[in-house]
């Protein structure tokens, strides 16, 4: 071909080297203005850049240029003014590795919150629910966050923003009500017309949106929504060794979401008369269908299954009973899912990534331990191993890809990152020490082999600088910052520990970047969600009893119970030595706690101050209910 003639050409998954397509993007944005996927990107042979476009046609079109003429008119201009080319080269990969400009400044604060808030309030959609016009996303990070401005202010508004928003994308197109989860974003600003997508990260993302809302508000609504997705998880992209695959595509037989979408004459022809006629009608069925083809703008004649309105609102509205309704819907659905099963498949993407693994195992464990689910601890736990196992270097280095029993590329930030939250989060649902261990140990290694002296971390380790330099963000878009995370681990692990330094490590991390939180915080709200936890007093729980007795269990399930993003819990067994000895070299604080009369005890601290020991979960429940 053309390029083969001219160039080494190489295809990048930016999903195995998002340190590449960082940089590289950048490049695209520096010389053209801005960016986006498909990226393409000329490099000099010193993989410097000296052009980059996104999509660029096989010829020339509309204004557009395209390969057949691009590619030679590069090629003399690198024959003709290679100097020329190489020093622009050079001034673009110059900008690129030159270091950030920091913006050190004071401890962010109260005010950023509430800036942020403010923010949010302003891009919310009213109407809809989440922030902005379409295309719209679910940037659950936000949510979570509004989540915890509504526990620190009790004001009304915040949950009100969530509620909108999580009603909203479970009845809509963007939501599965067959197979259950997400798609990945809503081309529409009402969530009713999917990109058909489905990503693990947006499945773990959005649990643990759903199961926070739960445990604010008690809705069965969103546990039901988050155990669904999580089912949809463990069906369709849990790897049969315990890791997860990364995705779903959006097509089939060459057609986006020709899997998902239905006509009228096939559900009529799957269904018995009445189940037919109830999910036709509830769920918004048309005979001339209600999507349409993306480049004619014609009606196809097929339908994207969703619901107007609450479902029992709905069903009244339409003349059914709400009990008799559920049931006939649910009857249909399986019976629809069972015929899509038979359906050509979109295809998978079956590697193993460990940040998005860290996500995941977050999530399950979230999910385990406020619903007391323990097959999602399990779930978690099985994930862990698999990295642990597969994804981790004999000297504890972790692999960031996986795939066909082939690891590969070295770690970056997020995926240290990621995976130190899931494994805390797993430590607190399953109290498997092996798993604090792990985060810990991780944390030593972020800490040495990714820190910038000036506050933060960068994205790629000191053995893995990348072909221009090493590259330091914070700002949370699809999935959070690796910086953002690492302040919540940091001040997590620091309270569970008792470990100053590691919550030192945290307000440097908040410095760095406190210009960005001061100028426009909504765009860091993963990381306000660790400035909330470092501003709250927090109550710290450890309880000393043995592993599997019910009394020790009790007091665990009382210390999960409810909304209290600022716990943390440790468990002391008595009936395992070595765990408990080990336990101290990690928690020296907990090396002379001990139980009353072979009872169990918890022992809770909170407000910079430590109550009486106790054995009734109900007086837990109440220390933890008043902040400690």
């Amino acid at each position: 071909s053309l390029l083969n003639q001219h160039f080494i050409n190489i295809k990048v998954d930016r999903e195995e080297r998002p340190d590449l397509d960082q940089t590289y993007m950048t490049a695209c944005q520096l010389i053209t203005g801005g960016g986006g996927w498909p990226l393409s990107v000329f490099l000099t042979p010193e993989l410097k850049p000296f052009y980059a476009a996104t999509y660029i046609p096989k010829r020339s079109r509309l204004g557009r240029a395209g390969l057949m003429e691009l590619v030679p008119r590069l090629m003399e201009l690198w024959n003709t003014q290679r100097e020329r080319i190489e020093n622009a080269a050079r001034e673009i990969a110059d900008t690129i590795s030159r270091p950030r400009i920091e913006c050190v400044g004071e401890m962010p604060g109260e005010r950023n919150l509430a800036v942020a808030f403010e923010q949010l309030q302003t891009m919310f959609d009213n109407e809809h629910g989440g922030f902005g016009d379409a295309p719209k996303f679910p940037t659950p990070h936000n949510l979570t966050f509004l989540l915890r401005r509504r526990l620190r202010t009790g004001e009304a508004r915040p949950l009100e923003m969530v509620e909108k928003t999580l009603g909203e994308m479970r009845r809509g197109g963007i939501y599965d009500h067959l197979g259950r989860g997400f798609h990945r974003y809503s081309t529409d600003a009402r969530w009713l017309v999917p990109h058909f997508e489905k990503m693990l990260y947006d499945q773990a993302q959005l649990v643990e949106a759903y199961v926070e809302a739960w445990q604010v508000t008690g809705k069965l609504e969103y546990q039901d929504t988050a155990r669904e997705t999580l089912s949809y998880v463990l069906r369709d992209l849990a790897d049969p060794q315990g890791g997860f695959h990364s995705a779903e595509d959006a097509d089939s037989e060459g057609e986006e979401g020709k899997f998902y979408l239905w006509t009228t004459v096939e559900v009529r022809g799957l269904l018995p008369e009445d189940e037919a006629d109830a999910f036709i009608r509830i769920f918004g069925l048309e005979d001339d269908g209600n999507f349409a083809d993306k480049a004619s703008g014609e009606e196809t004649g097929r339908n994207i299954i969703h619901l107007a309105a609450p479902f029992a609102e709905r069903a009244r509205a339409l003349g059914f009973e709400p009990e008799t309704a559920a049931r006939l819907a649910e009857g249909a659905r399986r019976k629809l899912w069972r015929a899509r099963e038979d359906r050509a498949r979109p295809g998978k993407d079956d590697k193993v990534l460990c940040d998005w693994n860290g996500l995941m195992i977050g999530a399950l464990a979230q999910a385990g331990r406020a619903f007391g689910e323990t097959a999602f601890v399990r779930a978690a736990d099985k994930a862990a191993r698999f990295i642990r196992a597969f994804m981790r270097e004999p000297g504890g280095t972790l692999y960031h890809r996986w795939r066909k029993g082939e690891p590969g590329i070295p770690g970056f930030l997020d995926d240290y990152a990621f995976l130190i939250h899931g494994l805390t989060e797993l430590y607190q649902a399953g109290f498997d020490l092996v798993h604090l261990q792990d985060a810990v140990a991780y944390t030593r290694y972020v800490i040495e082999h990714f820190t910038d002296e000036s506050g933060g971390f960068f994205f790629t380790s000191d053995a893995e600088p990348g072909p221009l330099g090493r590259r330091k963000d914070a700002y949370d878009g699809a999935t959070p910052s690796g910086n953002s995370m690492m302040a919540l681990n940091l001040l997590r692990l620091s309270r569970l520990l008792a470990e100053p330094s590691f919550a030192e490590q945290a307000e440097r991390i908040f410095r760095a970047f406190g210009c960005d939180l001061a100028r426009s915080p909504a765009g860091y709200t993963r990381m306000l969600a660790a400035l909330d936890f470092a501003l709250a007093p927090g109550v710290e729980v450890v309880v000393v009893g043995r592993r599997n007795a019910a009394d020790t269990r009790a007091l665990l399930q009382a210390a999960g119970l409810g909304f209290h993003p600022g716990r943390v819990t440790l468990l002391k067994p008595t009936d395992d030595p070595s765990s408990a000895e080990e336990l101290g070299k990690l928690a020296g604080h907990t090396r002379d706690l001990v139980g009353q009369e072979g009872k169990a005890v918890a022992y809770v601290c909170g407000n910079w101050r430590c109550h009486q020991p106790t054995s009734d979960p109900e007086e837990v429940k109440k220390l933890i209910a008043a902040g400690g």
